[in-house]
C-alpha cells in the first residue's frame, strides 16, 4: 500500500505487501524488501538497501550523507537487514569511500534518536538504546546490546554479547561476552544473564569467566595474561574468539576495574 501523500522515486525499487504511510520520501537508488512497514514522515535517501519485514518509525532518516568532511559525493549503500526496527527520529548514514557502505544487520532494533555514522558495521540482534550515537567505521557484534545515551568514539569494536551500561562513553574495545560500566569504562563481569538466555552452557559460561578473571583479575599485563589464556585453559570455539578480538584490538581493550 502506497499512499499518494508520499513522494516516490520512479526508480525506486519496492518489494510486495510493502506499506508506505502519509508523507514518507524515497528517493532514488532505494530497495525496499517484502513486507517492510513505514510509518509516517520517514525520509529514505539515495543508497538504501532495506531487507524484509522491517519497521521503520516516524521521524527516522536512513542512508543520509555521510558527515564526513573526506565525503565527496560517491555513491555509497545504507544495507538495513531483515526484520529489523528502526524507531522514531533515528538516523543512519550511509558509507564513504572508506568501506563503500554502512551495515545493518538483520533482527535488530535501533530505537529512537540513535544514530548509526557512516560504515559502521552492525551485525544482527542488536540493540541500540535510546539516544546512542555511533560515530564513524564502529563495529558492533552480534547480540551486543548498547543501553540508552552510550556515547561511542569512531573505530571503536564491541564484541559479540556484550552488554554496556546506559550513559556510557567508549573510546577502547569491548571484549565479547563481557558487561561494561562504570566512570571511566570498564570491565563489570561476564554477562551471565545475556548468555543464558541464549543457550550457553555452565561449563562455557565458566570457561569465560576464567579467561576473563586472568585478563583481569590476575594482576598482569595484557600481554602476558593472554600467554597465559593460550597455554592455560581448554581449547574452545570462546576462547579462541576472545583472543582474536583482543590480539586484532587497534584502539586497545577497556580496563578492568580499580576501586
Amino acid at each position: 500500500m502506497k499512499d499518494e501523500r508520499s513522494v516516490i522515486h520512479p526508480d525506486a525499487i519496492i518489494g510486495k505487501n510493502v506499506t508506505i504511510n502519509p508523507f514518507v520520501t524515497i528517493d532514488k537508488n532505494v530497495i525496499i524488501g517484502d513486507d517492510t512497514y513505514i510509518y509516517p514522515n520517514v525520509v529514505i535517501l539515495e543508497g538504501a538497501r532495506i531487507g524484509k519485514n522491517c519497521r521503520i518509525f516516524p521521524g527516522a532518516v536512513v542512508s543520509g550523507i555521510p558527515q564526513d568532511l573526506k565525503f565527496q559525493g560517491e555513491e555509497t549503500l545504507c544495507e538495513i537487514g531483515d526484520n529489523t526496527t528502526i524507531r522514531e527520529c533515528a538516523t543512519v548514514n550511509r558509507g564513504t569511500a572508506a568501506k563503500g557502505k554502512t551495515t545493518v544487520g538483520s533482527n535488530c532494533l535501533l530505537m529512537a534518536y540513535s544514530h548509526t555514522a557512516h560504515d559502521c558495521v552492525i551485525k544482527d540482534h542488536v540493540i541500540l538504546g535510546n539516544a546512542t550515537q555511533l560515530a564513524g567505521e564502529v563495529e558492533v557484534d552480534d547480540y551486543a546490546i548498547l543501553s540508552g545515551g552510550t556515547l561511542v568514539h569512531q573505530f571503536s569494536r564491541i564484541g559479540k554479547h556484550v552488554m554496556v551500561q546506559g550513559g556510557s562513553r567508549l573510546g577502547k574495545d569491548i571484549p565479547p561476552y563481557i558487561i561494561a560500566g562504570r566512570e571511566p569504562i570498564s570491565y563489570s563481569g561476564i554477562n551471565i544473564v545475556g548468555l543464558k538466555r541464549r543457550g550457553f552452557s555452565t561449563e562455557q559460561i565458566t570457561a569465560i569467566q576464567e579467561i576473563y578473571r586472568i585478563l583481569y583479575q590476575s594482576g598482569l599485563n595484557n600481554s602476558t595474561a593472554v600467554k597465559l589464556i593460550e597455554t592455560n585453559t581448554p581449547d574452545r570455539q570462546e576462547k579462541q574468539e576472545i583472543l582474536s578480538f583482543i590480539l586484532s584490538s587497534q584502539r586497545g581493550i577497556i580496563r578492568g576495574y580499580l576501586e
